[in-house]
């Protein structure tokens, strides 16, 4: 299964990637990931373990991705596997002339992928995504004007 959304941000790429790695704060304007926090590390680095709550369903639940790829202003790749289905998030940042295209690219695989199909779970983690590209729209537009 995958889940891809992209979005138009009319901000710099140095502003879109500045909102989208301080993981740290993203308690204070991502609605879709609450209790953000480094597992491992201090920063968005190749190695590091980030970890938050998503709510997909009635009831939230912790992720704990690691970064495998970390290209600042260009690529981020973190996976994980949570109840049986593995999970790898792409997201690319492309600079054009109207600022920054950022798109994101889930790819879920497992034994468990069959249920959650059946739970429409992926038409609600893909409205989770667009609410998560919105959010970055907004918090890097926001100081860019």
């Amino acid at each position: 299964m995958i889940i891809k959304a992209v979005i138009q941000i009319d901000a710099q790429l140095q502003r879109v990637w500045d909102v989208f790695s301080d993981i740290s704060n993203w308690d204070e304007w991502n609605p879709v990931c609450r209790e953000c926090r480094f597992e491992t590390g201090e920063s968005l680095v190749k190695g590091s373990c980030i970890s938050f709550e998503l709510t997909p369903v009635v009831l939230p639940i912790r992720i704990a991705p690691a970064v495998e790829h970390c290209e600042p202003g260009k690529k981020v790749v973190w996976s994980g596997s949570k109840m049986g289905i593995h999970a790898e998030h792409e997201f690319f940042f492309e600079e054009n002339d109207s600022g920054v295209e950022l798109t994101s690219i889930e790819h879920f695989k497992g034994p468990m992928l069959f249920f959650a199909k059946m739970m429409f779970l992926p038409s609600r983690l893909h409205s989770l995504t667009i609410r998560l590209l919105d959010a970055i729209k907004e918090k890097a537009e926001e100081t860019a004007a």
